[in-house]
C-alpha cells in the first residue's frame, strides 16, 4: 500500500462517546471510524486520514457534550437536594 500508514480509526473512542456520552454524535463517530479500513485498502490514503479525523472529531464532540448535560443534571440534583 505504498509508503502510507494507515491512520488510526479511532474506533474505541467512537463506542465509548455512544455508549457513555452522547448517542447521536457517537453514531456518527461510529460510522466514519467504520469507513478508515475500507477506504486505506481502495487506495484512498487522504480519504482514510478524513474519516479518521472526523470520527475523532466526534467522539470528542460527543464526550464535550455528554460531560456538559453531566454537569447540568448533578447541579439540578443538588438544587433539589435543598
Amino acid at each position: 500500500m505504498g509508503n502510507q500508514n494507515k491512520p488510526d480509526n479511532n474506533m474505541l473512542w467512537a463506542i465509548l462517546s455512544t455508549l457513555f456520552c452522547c448517542l447521536p454524535l457517537g453514531i456518527v463517530s461510529i460510522i466514519n471510524a467504520a469507513k478508515v479500513d475500507g477506504l486505506y485498502r481502495a487506495g484512498d490514503y487522504q480519504g482514510a486520514q478524513d474519516a479518521a479525523d472526523n470520527a475523532k472529531k466526534y467522539a470528542q464532540y460527543g464526550a464535550v457534550c455528554g460531560l456538559i448535560v453531566f454537569v447540568i443534571y448533578f447541579f439540578i440534583g443538588m438544587a433539589g437536594a435543598m
